[in-house]
């Protein structure tokens, strides 16, 4: 039986199982591998693993060969590519008049392909622009529009936490976030303190919506009617990281309680 070994071509990128082959390999090692493109330059992400019967429905592409220093200055190089590449594709743009937002350019491995990632609010024809592109850089050319969440991905930034944002560093695919996750952990509903760089609900909301569910269960519901140490109050407020309840008296009186200092 072979080994599989999960190969990462991109930070937070999706991971993709290769047949290890004869190659003895370690998490972090940069390493060349077949792909439906032709050669790609990836890291191990995930350490090799004997493969059981069953675990893949179709044969593996392997690794081709460990990477060199003459592939990581090829990489440079390519990056010089796509970064000029990406200026003339602008001006072409600004020229063309066209509705887009350009933001980020790719190439193969072999650099024989160019892909420019781009945003705009509906369609775009783009025809003349890959002609021009063609014409210019003479390498195949792929025009790829992506959602407002994947641009964020991309490009990358720093999140309101101080620290760079999730989709960026470890999300691989992006899951339903909705304003009822907000509203479950007592967030400020304002749109400008909930949503992240790409201007849609933070993808944390997401992360800790479960803990705070499950916090939620030792404490007792908004309105309902408690027995304190000060007497019969009704909850008004919820603080579930405490595991502390706000309750308003029958004298008028607000008073700040542990859960485990009143009976529901």
């Amino acid at each position: 039986m072979g080994k599989i070994v999960g190969v990462r071509f991109r930070p937070a990128g999706k991971i993709y199982d290769f047949d290890a082959g004869v190659f003895v390999l370690k998490t972090g090692d940069h390493v060349i591998v077949e792909t439906k493109h032709g050669l790609g330059y990836g890291h191990v992400a995930v350490a090799p693993v004997a493969e059981k019967q069953g675990d893949t429905k179709h044969p593996l592409r392997k690794i081709y060969r460990m990477a060199t220093d003459k592939d990581r200055i090829r990489i440079e190089q390519n990056e010089q590519n796509a970064q000029a590449a990406h200026r003339f594709c602008q001006q072409c743009i600004d020229q063309l008049g066209l509705e887009m937002n350009l933001f980020q350019v790719e190439s193969t491995f072999d650099g024989s392909k160019l892909t420019f990632f781009f945003t705009a609010d509906g369609r775009v024809d783009f025809r003349q622009l890959v002609k021009m592109l063609v014409r210019e850089l003479k390498v195949r050319i792929e025009m790829r529009q992506v959602a407002i969440r994947n641009r964020a991905k991309l490009s990358g930034g720093m999140g309101r936490c101080g620290r760079e944002i999730c989709c960026a560093t470890f999300i691989d695919r992006f899951n339903p976030v909705s304003i009822r996750m907000a509203k479950n952990q007592g967030l400020s509903l304002n749109p400008t303190k909930i949503s992240g760089l790409c201007g849609r609900l933070m993808c944390c909301l997401r992360f800790e919506n479960d803990s705070y569910a499950a916090l939620k269960k030792s404490l007792p519901r908004l309105g309902s009617n408690v027995k304190t140490p000060d007497g019969v109050g009704r909850v008004i407020r919820q603080n579930p990281i405490a595991l502390r309840v706000t309750i308003r008296l029958k004298n008028g009186g607000e008073e700040d309680y542990p859960v485990d200092q009143i009976k529901f």
